[in-house]
């Protein structure tokens, strides 16, 4: 079912007044670096609120136009400063596939390929999938895996493309009831996966307890996976090697004393052209330079979830908790 944009925009207009919950001056600096990334007077905007969960925001790259999902909703939201907020896909993760046990999640993660078609990490339906257009409304989604060693993945949660065309994607538990110990759960890790072109898939990655969100380098050269455990609140990353696999991890930051004291943490990430990276965790989204030293944070007030960039990189969205968000980037420095 989708819902007119007229009815959504009547509960959300296009920038809603800051609410108690947004910090008033977000922008933390740890280092003057963090100077170039963001203004230290930089605002965050409210631009919609009232979700269970958002996440996996992704801008369009046609339109500009920002896509997230509302994962216990299984909704995907469309927001743009035209219209404000409208329903895009619903269902956009589960649509009735594998019931037991099934917290019936929407998608989480969101990217567009090479081919600028939209790809979902689907929790419900325990895949990854692209979606094909609506039949009568209805939003239609192929199937690109759905099991590795014959058995089905756990709930794949974050995506990206590498410029093979080849997908890596992290499968946690967080889809099913009950997590690691569902009785639906068939694979013994939670995973990351490498989907090639052929449609062969490969586990790299299976010390990690709770992988999420996942980024590469400007030059493809190390993949950042985000591990969401409290006990264990780290980001590595992992050298590509020429056949696409994965070298083993370094260590890259660890958070896990962050947080006993904020909110949130490692989820989503992004890289901007610098290799600065942009990583919700503890108190909002670190910003992490390509030497791992943590150089600021953009306070968030709430557990940040994940984070998109701009097609040009000078905003970044963020979902945390029940809201979207976004704070202006400063243009990079050659």
């Amino acid at each position: 079912m989708r819902f007119s944009a007229t009815v959504l925009c009547i509960l959300f207009s296009p920038i809603l007044a800051a609410s108690n919950a947004v910090p008033v001056q977000p922008v933390l600096t740890l280092h003057p670096t963090m100077q170039q990334v963001v203004a230290v007077d930089a605002k965050l905007e409210q631009l919609a609120e009232g979700f269970s969960w958002s996440e996996g925001p992704i801008a369009e790259p046609v339109t500009g136009d920002i896509l997230f999902s509302d994962v216990p909703k299984n909704i995907v939201y469309r927001w743009n400063q035209a219209q404000g907020l409208t329903v895009y896909l619903q269902p956009s993760g589960y649509t009735g596939l594998y019931p037991e046990n099934n917290r019936q999640q929407g998608a989480n993660g969101l990217i567009f390929n090479s081919d600028k078609q939209l790809v979902l990490a689907q929790h419900g339906d325990r895949r990854l999938a692209l979606f094909t257009g609506f039949d009568k409304g209805v939003p239609q989604y192929q199937t690109l895996v759905t099991q590795f060693n014959g058995k089905l993945l756990n709930s794949p949660n974050d995506v990206v493309q590498h410029s093979s065309g080849a997908y890596y994607f992290t499968d946690p538990p967080y889809g099913l009831a009950g997590g690691d110990n569902s009785a639906e759960k068939q694979q013994n890790v939670n995973g990351v996966y490498r989907l090639n072109s052929q449609g062969e898939l490969t586990l790299l990655v299976e010390h990690l307890s709770r992988p999420n969100g996942l980024a590469f380098s400007p030059d493809e050269k190390w993949l950042y996976v985000a591990n969401s455990d409290k006990n264990a609140a780290q980001w590595w990353r992992y050298a590509v090697q020429a056949d696409g696999s994965l070298a083993k991890g370094e260590l890259f930051f660890d958070a896990t004393a962050a947080t006993q004291t904020a909110s949130g943490l490692p989820d989503g990430l992004k890289v901007l052209p610098s290799g600065i990276l942009l990583a919700t965790g503890p108190g909002g989204v670190w910003a992490i330079s390509p030497q791992g030293q943590h150089i600021g944070t953009i306070q968030t007030g709430v557990a940040a979830a994940n984070v998109a960039l701009s097609s040009d990189n000078s905003w970044l969205y963020i979902t945390a908790s029940s809201y979207l968000l976004r704070i202006k980037l400063l243009p990079a420095r050659l």
